[in-house]
């Protein structure tokens, strides 16, 4: 079936501007999609904060306070706008401009999107990209799924589970640009960590893992809370670590592709962490604990294993037993489950039902 060209409105993230790593995985997702879909000959603009940019893409910058991450509050606190928000900002002027587009794509996991879904003569769709994490959000999202159907997408099956209501989402995996990364079959000895350095992500029990195993590990990602970093460097003095920094995709994918394996830590139900996607696209299998999308993306004993969490000896068992997967599996899972084009079939067939509506 042939499907016209969309006018599309991309709502970024409102925890920080795009480039910067503040927004996690949902950077590079968006980025993907556009990407993507301008590929296929549909219009896309993108609504950000102020300082955004990425490639090539259309950006209208908007000025305002930044939103506080989801991940950081606790499931009873109250909905947060900060005076001057970028967030109430970004949809003012999606409000303003909304008849020049056939569609509004909202990638922000916060509460007054979703609330001001009714409002709109447009329809809004809704990518979340956490799993339950505030009452607040819960509700808000529930009252969209009932009133709106089929416009609101989750990655996965874990993470929609979290929810009280998965079976009213809609799937649509993830995915990465799989030629900008180039695959490596013979990799150095050292492991590597990547994501926002933040207590949710675990980094020091992969830490532990190096340590104990004598094994480099490089540590790539955006240095999000200090303290915590400092807690890990104080912890572990003699680990053999190398913290790499924040690195844009071209550049990543030169380093992660030359570790040994992707070490992936989380404390909490991380949905699809795109980064992982990113490591299988070089090769590089993935040693994971099995919490969130993580136990959907590993295929345990193919492409990597997958360990109890909060398991330091899982980890380390697993470091040892690397000479058993095939880094070609590893690519080729990438090609075939999380490719750019697999997903903008996902999301043309996505849009085109809430569309018909």
């Amino acid at each position: 079936m042939v499907i016209p060209p969309y006018k599309l409105l991309f709502m970024s993230t409102p925890v920080g501007a795009l480039g910067t790593g503040l927004g996690g995985g949902v950077e590079l997702i968006l980025f993907n999609y556009a990407q993507e879909l301008l590929r296929r000959g549909h219009k896309v603009e993108v609504v950000a904060p102020q300082g955004s940019a990425m490639g090539s893409l259309s950006i209208k910058e908007i000025p305002g306070e930044l939103q506080v991450p989801g991940q950081t509050q606790s499931r009873t606190d109250p909905v947060y706008i900060p005076n001057n928000s970028v967030l109430a900002n970004m949809w003012d002027y999606a409000r303003q401009v909304q008849e020049d587009y056939d569609l509004i794509l909202n990638f922000a996991y916060d509460w007054l999107p979703l609330y001001l879904t009714p409002f709109f003569n447009r329809p809004i769709a809704h990518f979340i990209s956490m799993s339950s994490l505030t009452d607040a959000m819960d509700q808000i999202i529930k009252m969209v799924v009932n009133n709106f159907p089929g416009t609101v997408a989750v990655q996965g099956k874990i993470q929609a589970s979290t929810f009280i209501f998965p079976e009213q989402f809609t799937y649509l995996s993830n995915c990465v640009d799989v030629s900008a990364y180039q695959f490596c079959n013979q990799p150095s000895s050292a492991l590597a960590w990547a994501g926002r350095i933040a207590p949710e992500k675990g980094l020091e029990d992969a830490v532990a893992a190096a340590k104990i195993t004598g094994i480099p590990l490089k540590i790539f990602g955006l240095r999000q809370n200090e303290a915590y970093w400092e807690q890990i460097c104080q912890e572990y003095p003699d680990a053999p670590i190398e913290y790499i920094g924040f690195l844009q995709t071209n550049e990543l994918q030169k380093q992660l592709g030359k570790c040994r394996a992707f070490l992936a830590t989380p404390r909490w139900i991380d949905a699809y962490p795109t980064v992982t996607l990113e490591a299988l696209a070089c090769g590089v299998p993935l040693i994971a604990y099995s919490r969130g999308g993580l136990a959907e993306i590993v295929k345990d004993g193919e492409t990597g294993f997958l360990v109890e969490p909060d398991s330091i000896k899982g980890l380390v068992e697993a470091i040892y037993r690397l000479n058993e997967i095939d880094r070609y599996a590893c690519r080729q899972r990438a090609e075939t489950l999380y490719s750019l084009q697999a997903m903008g079939d996902r999301l043309e067939e996505w849009f085109q039902k809430i569309l018909k509506k």
